[in-house]
């Protein structure tokens, strides 16, 4: 088997089928070791998880992070987090207080196991895959059934072999790497996939660089990415002060694959994705001499303390552009303590940068939003319009190394021009201090814990059972690659009001179109059309469940993202996919619509018809939804679905 059978096979229920006799899109249901959340989803989180009526979490661990609405200009995220805090001791979730680090790079650091399943409400969750995990992100009802002690349900994913050779160039790095890989395999090329990566250019890359690849799987739209657990997982655990969690895992010779790609290392140069996809990438040699405004460092992505001494030594001795603004973030507090005892943070300092807290700040828009146009080089994830919280900010994805190059120069820069690259090592031994993670109470105390509910929490928005037929209007079209930011933005003005549906409405696809709340209200129920790809992006499920308070229970589209259709049935909203793509071009905005015995279609398990009774023509829908999801829409969603088995 391969890595991901192999994680796939130790967690299936006891007598099912193993995993190397499921097809491709089977229904798969999975036992979770390790859940985390972070405070933009987590609030709903622990409101689907207070609606469960569960006790006590059944997971071996769960984490809530406080990390995203760090930003207090009001009560609400100091609410939020209060709420989350009361819900974590009461319930048996570690909590890792505001300031202690970003969950993906804490979580990496004190509780990833190789060979255990994680999954969070939070999209890059698959950074746990750097050190041997099955880890993925998920709605935050999945997270919260998984809590529960309930199993996650994903379709078989297939696999895809990325085989490494030879060694990273000086000046070249992991982020380059996985820009190669979304340069040849787009933002779709990892649907419905798990990217496995293996050949003898592994044992070359540190975990941190690991992590790095894996994180920005998310951006292929993989549903997971892994490296094997090696002799380098081992040293890394050994350095955290963790070398009991560590096993070896690695795929079998002859081990089979559903694709291959193959990269060698020593071929990758500096690249950089351009505007407005991860995948727009070029290499920085293209772009060299293009005059940069802002540059931002750190993010799930690139906030190690590996990449922090790089950048480190690329700025010692010398003084940023005046012309850039520099921010960096380091990852945790342990990468913070160290880069402060190391002297690194100093060199920082001195040479003009701008410390933030070590929190995701600026890749969610939460501050730090570039000039009107400015040209904003970020060490991120994603480079979607707007998410910068400047409307026509330009937002470049690249390395800290080319980053930091960058922000010397005042241009583009290709960072080899900067001569000989430092030399830098992990570390042999990090500084482990969890002071900042908080314990639950002891099970015999919880019950005199209160959970906190603040004015600015809201329940959550209540679906209907599907009916036997569902007419509705078509309240929006849009086109490919719709992102969940533009179905619910972020930002520093947007994010307080996570846990606050009814206010959050008001901003809902408000960049596809500002009217689309009155829109929806006209119509009473509403469908949304949308091209390939629809729900790239965040796991948040305020993208569903935001359209399902405004009275949306379809959406049909040319293909859907994994977690976004999940989250979508989660919600009690149907999701299709045209069986002619060309079907697409005959629905306008506005058409009524209608789904005559939907109901009945989805228990029969076939096909959907759609009806457009303005052009009086019918479409045939695919719906490849499992029974159990099935289930799940008839029920009304799966809040009320868990209610029911009970």
């Amino acid at each position: 088997m391969n890595i991901t059978e192999k994680l796939i096979a130790s967690h299936l229920p006891v007598g099912e089928p193993p995993a190397g006799k499921r097809l491709p899109g089977e229904d798969i249901a999975l036992r979770i070791d390790q859940t985390l959340t972070q405070d933009a989803t987590g609030t709903m989180a622990y409101l689907g998880f207070e609606a469960m009526g569960v006790p006590r979490v059944k997971t071996e661990l769960s984490v809530a992070y406080i990390d995203h609405n760090t930003l207090q200009s009001g009560f609400e995220n100091a609410d939020d987090h209060r709420f989350i805090r009361s819900c974590a001791r009461k319930r048996g979730v570690r909590f890792s207080r505001p300031g202690n680090g970003i969950c993906h790079q804490v979580h990496l650091e004190r509780f990833g196991k190789p060979g255990k399943t994680l999954i969070g409400s939070d999209s890059h969750t698959p950074t746990g895959g750097g050190i041997g995990m099955l880890a993925m992100g998920a709605g935050g009802l999945d997270v919260a059934v998984a809590m529960g002690g309930g199993a996650y349900h994903i379709p078989m994913p297939k696999v895809t072999l990325v085989r490494l050779t030879g060694r990273l160039r000086p000046w070249v790095s992991a982020k380059d790497v996985i820009l190669e890989v979304l340069r040849r395999l787009s933002v779709k090329g990892g649907v419905g996939r798990v990217i496995e990566y293996g050949g003898e250019g592994v044992s070359s890359l540190s975990v941190p660089e690991r992590a790095t690849i894996t994180n920005m799987g998310a951006e292929l739209g993989a549903t997971a990415s892994v490296f094997p657990s090696d002799e380098i997982t081992k040293a890394f655990l050994e350095a955290q002060g963790r070398g009991g969690d560590w096993i070896p895992l690695a795929a079998d010779p002859g081990a089979a694959y559903d694709a291959r790609l193959d990269i060698d290392l020593g071929a990758l140069e500096p690249l950089a994705a351009c505007p407005h996809s991860p995948d727009n990438v070029k290499p920085v040699r293209e772009i060299a001499g293009l005059p940069v405004d802002q540059v931002c460092i750190g993010s799930c992505t690139n906030s190690s303390l590996l990449d922090m001494l790089k950048v480190a030594a690329v700025l010692r001795g010398k003084t940023v552009c005046p012309a850039v603004s520099l921010a960096i973030a380091p990852g945790s507090k342990q990468v913070l303590t160290m880069l402060a005892r190391s002297g690194a943070l100093a060199d920082m300092i001195a040479a003009g940068a701008r410390l933030l807290e070590s929190a995701c700040g600026p890749c969610i828009g939460m501050g730090q939003s570039p000039q009107s146009a400015g040209v904003s080089l970020r060490t991120f994830n994603r480079n979607f319009e707007g998410r910068s919280g400047t409307a026509d900010g330009q937002v470049y994805l690249v390395s800290p190394e080319t980053a930091a190059a960058s922000a010397l120069t005042g241009v583009f820069t290709d960072p080899r021009d900067l001569g000989p690259a430092p030399a830098i090592s992990p570390p042999p031994r990090f500084l482990a201090d969890d002071n900042m993670i908080e314990l639950p109470a002891p099970e015999s105390e919880a019950d005199g814990v209160e959970i906190a509910y603040g004015p600015n929490i809201k329940p959550f928005p209540r679906s209907e059972p599907l009916p036997e037929t569902l007419e509705a209007r078509a309240v929006l079209k849009v086109g490919d690659n719709i992102t969940t930011d533009h179905i619910m933005p972020a930002g520093a003005k947007i994010l307080p009001y996570r846990s606050n549906i009814p206010y959050l409405s008001r901003f809902c696809f408000a960049q596809c179109d500002p009217d689309f709340a009155a829109h929806c209200r006209a119509a009473g129920r509403g469908v949304v059309l949308g091209g390939a790809n629809y729900g790239q992006g965040s796991s948040r499920e305020h993208a569903a469940l935001v359209p399902l308070y405004l009275g949306v229970r379809a959406v049909v589209a040319k293909s859907f993202a994994r977690i976004h259709a999940a989250n979508l049935v989660n919600a009690g909203i149907l999701p299709c996919t045209f069986a002619d793509p060309a079907d697409y071009d005959r629905i306008g905005s506005g058409d009524e619509l209608a789904f005559p015995g939907i109901r009945a279609a989805l228990r029969a398990g076939g096909a959907v018809t759609l009806h457009n009774r303005g052009r009086n023509e019918s479409y045939v829908l695919d719906c490849a939804l499992s029974p159990r999801q099935r289930d799940i829409l008839a029920a009304g969603g799966l809040l009320d679905y868990t209610r029911e088995r009970s």
